[in-house]
């Protein structure tokens, strides 16, 4: 099926995306975690309310972001929504245990009624190296490793398993187990051939983080993809396009309301990194050209639209909020997302797959 078909057929699925960015209130204050976390489950709520189809929150362990368990705020949005599918933006493998991961997730499971998902990842920070007491120099085998242990615990049944990193395993079956008999698992890549033929060995869902640059840069690893599902024998999978935005009732308010917290946040991101200092010409390239997906409603859905026929891909997942953000902002974000740009999306998506007459 073409991901036109898909779309008209759907099953193109829509996501949002947060990390629980530490936002500021109308006087230009820092809200408190906690309120931040409170905001976060509100913002989960509306995403079911207009008909988003995934909404994920990513794990980090800094100042900026509120969110370190991503599970308990999805739980608690699982209580008040009964349809939209609950993850993670990411879950950082390498500094935790697969086996609690899975228990963790099986337990969202359970109590949203088997709308539990897992995008595994290695995170774009290590914060969390240190702070449970991980080498960094240990970061492509925890990886490896603990992905291929999950490989394994996910499809719930006894679980014999040895490796370098923990005591070896023998027959052991992790509890609870699913109603489903196993968890939608995603592996999160974000531009690494190595990664994404990993993926299609353990025959995960492929999601592609593209943060910056032309989509189509991308091609060549769905491509690699299908290619290496095909010659491992492993059943095709979904991909999926993660990628950050921002939607307001017009372009120019769009673009004003974001990039006082895009600059923050990524400047200091830069510092962090060695980079040198963002500029509003590069926030303005990657609207124009990059993927930022920053605009009124038609303008995004245009952009999206474009990215999914593009590549080819069955999801977009939209990370809708950047930096300290005001959370009625983010609201009005995902009502626009939602009710606006997901509909257009699917009719783009149509007419591009339409006969010529």
């Amino acid at each position: 099926m073409s991901t036109a078909d898909a779309a008209t057929s759907g099953s193109l699925e829509f996501g949002l995306e947060t990390f629980g960015d530490r936002s500021k209130d109308a006087a230009g204050e820092y809200v408190s975690y906690p309120q931040v976390i409170r905001d976060v489950v509100e913002e989960g709520v509306l995403a079911d309310t207009v008909g988003v189809d995934f909404f994920g929150i990513g794990e980090h362990h800094r100042d900026d972001f509120a969110v370190s368990a991503p599970d308990v705020v999805l739980t608690a949005i699982a209580a008040q929504t009964e349809r939209i599918k609950l993850g993670t933006a990411v879950t950082v493998l390498s500094s935790d245990d697969p086996i609690r991961v899975h228990q963790r997730f099986a337990t969202l499971d359970a109590v949203s009624n088997g709308r539990a998902e897992i995008i595994m990842g290695r995170g774009s920070f290590t914060e969390s190296f240190p702070l449970f007491g991980l080498e960094l120099k240990d970061y492509e085998v925890l990886f490896e490793e603990k992905l291929n242990l999950f490989a394994e615990v996910v499809k719930e049944q006894p679980v014999t398993w040895e490796g370098t990193i923990r005591p070896p395993l023998n027959g052991v079956q992790v509890y609870p187990t699913t109603e489903s008999g196993s968890i939608r698992t995603w592996v999160g890549v974000g531009g690494s051939p190595e990664s994404v033929v990993r993926a299609a060995r353990y025959g995960f869902p492929l999601m592609l983080a593209i943060i910056g640059g032309e989509p189509a840069r991308f091609a060549p690893y769905v491509d690699l993809y299908h290619r290496a599902l095909t010659q491992l024998e492993q059943p095709m999978q979904p991909i999926g396009v993660h990628s950050p935005g921002y939607v307001a009732d017009t372009d120019e308010q769009a673009a004003e309301e974001l990039w006082p917290h895009y600059e923050v946040m990524y400047s200091r991101i830069g510092r962090e990194r060695g980079w040198g200092p963002t500029t509003r010409a590069q926030f303005d390239a990657e609207i124009a050209h990059g993927s930022l997906y920053v605009g009124s409603p038609e303008t995004v859905a245009r952009k999206i639209a474009a990215t999914v026929t593009g590549l080819g891909v069955q999801r977009f997942d939209m990370k809708y909020s950047t930096g300290p953000m005001s959370h009625d902002k983010l609201m009005h974000a995902i009502e626009l997302y939602g009710t606006q740009v997901m509909p257009r999306v699917r009719e783009l998506v149509a007419e591009a797959s339409a006969p010529v007459a």
